[in-house]
Parts: C-alpha cells; structure tokens; sequence
C-alpha cells in the first residue's frame, strides 16, 4: 500500500511516534470504509490494534492506488 501525507499529518507525526505506517495499513485493512462527517470524500477507519489492544482512528482519502493519511489517533 502507497501512501502519501498531508501536510497536518506530516506535522502530527513528530508527536505520535509510535503511529507508525505499518499501524496505519492495519488499521485501513481490518476496518469497514466509514464515510467522514466532516469532509465528504474522505474516509475513516476504526480498528483495534493487536499488541496493545489500543482503538486506532485513521482518516484517509483514497485516490486510484494511492492513500492519503489527514490524520491519525489513539481513541483510548
């Protein structure tokens, strides 16, 4: 899986360290694609992370074979 940052989550991400890409395509491959509320073509996905059993939220735009991460976070 290609992605490609926004400018906020290129930003974000000196402070989240441990989100990393890996999590990322985890949590966008075991979750249902959840329209936005906020922006219409964007989507969110909702998964809970293995290891830690933390919830991870990613919102993400998908273009033709590439993903653009907005943002991610921790729910918990």
């Amino acid at each position: 899986m290609k992605f490609e940052y926004s400018f906020h989550w290129k930003k974000q991400k000196r402070f989240r360290p441990e989100i990393t890409d890996d999590l990322i395509e985890l949590c966008i491959l075991n979750s249902d694609k959840l329209k936005d509320k906020e922006w219409p073509d964007a989507f969110n996905a909702i998964s809970r992370i293995p290891p830690s059993g933390r919830i991870l939220k990613v919102v993400y735009k998908s273009k033709s074979k590439v993903i653009k991460i907005i943002t991610a976070f921790w729910l918990d």
